[in-house]
């Protein structure tokens, strides 16, 4: 049975975040995280508490709370794992200055995180290149933004990526840049490999083993760009990575509606048939030549040092109670 010691000294923010980030109000990987750690310093000032020991089931009961909320998220818990993990001290009033301390520095990192990344990214980007994007990635962009400021000249082969065309936003993106943009359907990418300097993707998130989890079409995408040789690397903040990959936990591919794929009223046409819409693929770390994040460019097989320095060793659950 769950302990719930502390669930009745919630206060009023963390609820009002919790149903923000459940009924999508608030989303988006960085936001949702950002939210997250921000609750947590509320209810850590808020909390009117003079032993440690609740104080700290009190922390935990707020971290379930909004935890529920988007359970297979990638950056919500990471979020509660970096704020909960530095949470020492003999008092209440040390436990909470250290959550503040470490609420602080984690939003200030995300305000960070995009234009270091984009730094970093735009250092692999050469004057004249012409990179080749999939779907669309605010972080991918950001490196794209970053090596434009440098006075680097650009251009871009835009893959449309079906069946939600989400290239479309990337080009528009790129467009309002003043950067050129040829946009391609998905099966033509090997054809305009040959034409590419670079291939820049984004991550919904990333495995300890440095394997990328993205857009589908990403796989087959790193895999043609190894076989011609054009370099691949994956844009991600740090809040994409993966920490329970490294108790083996297999990340789990979802599976969008059948209707993106095809109308029902055309599928009726054809007759009975299967329709598969998997939203993401994973790319082994073998065809990924680097992950960029705002703290610096790794080889995929690397990774998996930084997650272990910014969220600790394993599949932790510190909101759980002992």
């Amino acid at each position: 049975m769950t302990d719930d010691r502390g669930a009745a000294d919630l206060v009023p923010a963390v609820e009002d975040t919790a149903e923000s980030i459940a009924s999508m109000e608030i989303r988006g990987a960085a936001t949702i995280a950002g939210a997250a750690a921000e609750a947590l310093a509320e209810q850590a000032r808020g909390t009117d508490v003079d032993d440690p020991a609740r104080f700290r089931a009190t922390m935990r009961a707020a971290a379930r709370r909004l935890h529920e909320t988007r359970p297979t998220a990638v950056s919500l818990p990471n979020a509660l794992r970096y704020v909960l993990q530095r949470m020492e001290g003999e008092d209440v009033e040390a436990l909470r200055r250290r959550v503040v301390r470490a609420s602080a520095r984690f939003t200030r990192r995300l305000g960070e995180a995009r234009d270091r990344l984009g730094e970093v990214g735009a250092n692999r980007l050469q004057d004249g290149d012409v990179v080749m994007t999939h779907c669309h990635s605010t972080d991918a962009l950001a490196c794209i933004e970053a090596a434009l400021d440098q006075g680097k000249s650009l251009s871009a082969i835009v893959k449309e990526t079906r069946p939600r065309k989400q290239g479309h936003i990337t080009a528009e993106a790129l467009r309002e840049l003043d950067v050129p943009v040829t946009l391609i359907v998905d099966s033509a990418a090997r054809r305009y490999l040959d034409e590419a300097d670079h291939v820049l993707v984004g991550a919904d998130s990333i495995a300890a083993d440095g394997s990328v989890i993205n857009k589908i079409g990403t796989s087959g995408l790193a895999v043609n760009a190894r076989e011609r040789g054009v370099p691949i690397m994956t844009a991600a903040q740090t809040i994409k990575l993966h920490p329970e990959t490294l108790t083996g936990h297999t990340v789990e591919i979802e599976t969008r509606d059948e209707d993106e794929v095809i109308d029902p009223e055309t599928r009726a046409g054809i007759g009975d048939i299967a329709v598969e819409n998997p939203a993401f693929d994973v790319t082994p770390p073998r065809y990924m030549d680097a992950i960029v994040t705002e703290s610096g460019q790794f080889p995929p097989e690397s990774i998996v040092t930084l997650m272990r320095e910014l969220f600790g060793d394993g599949a932790q659950t510190p909101w759980a109670e002992p």
